[in-house]
């Protein structure tokens, strides 16, 4: 099975991970439930580090990721949260062994 992966780690200023939170878990429902393409937006918090929030994501396709940008959705996360944070860091992958697609015997 193939697929896109996107890794997101933000780095929060501080005080700002509720407000986060509440935005990146609403462009990660809205994905999720509206994007065919989207198969996976999980939302991570760091132990021991309350200002990280580490994103796990699996397209179809790369150029599903790109429709997800395009998205109303996004578009909103994006501009609301910009100010939130201090750093971020993506790193594109192909998804070559999808673990929760194997069936087990």
């Amino acid at each position: 099975m193939s697929g896109f992966v996107v890794l997101v780690d933000f780095r929060l200023k501080p005080g700002t991970r509720e407000r986060f939170r509440r935005l990146i878990d609403a462009n990660a429902i809205a994905s999720v439930r509206n994007e065919a393409g989207c198969r996976r937006f999980d939302v991570t918090e760091v132990r021991g580090e309350p200002d990280r929030i580490v994103l796990y994501e699996i397209y179809d396709s790369e150029a599903d990721f790109f429709k997800h940008r395009r998205t109303a959705h996004f578009q909103a996360f994006d501009a609301e949260s910009a100010a939130l944070v201090e750093a971020k860091h993506v790193t594109l992958c192909n998804l070559v062994l999808e673990g929760g697609a194997l069936v087990r015997t």
